[in-house]
């Protein structure tokens, strides 16, 4: 019975000792605060838009000229070979 009641004890000791420790007695540190400034978006001289709709504008007119040499009848080729 002497045992138990001599590793109660020791026990109960430790738990206030280290409960008494935990906290330590130094002065609590606090860092400050660090605010992350994001920068501003740079905007640029023209909206987003403008480039790709001046690129489409380029394919489409591309696209539709009639300076296709396709049908034939231009220089070169087998244009005169059937007559």
């Amino acid at each position: 019975m002497s045992l138990i009641k001599t590793l109660a004890a020791t026990t109960i000791a430790a738990t206030v000792a280290g409960s008494a420790i935990a906290g330590g007695f130094a002065a609590t540190v606090t860092e400050p605060t660090v605010e992350v400034i994001a920068p501003a978006a740079p905007s640029g001289s023209l909206p987003g838009w403008v480039i790709p709709a001046v690129i489409v504008a380029a394919l489409i007119g591309v696209a539709s000229s009639n300076d296709d040499d396709d049908d034939g009848a231009g220089t070169g080729g087998n244009a005169g070979a059937g007559s």
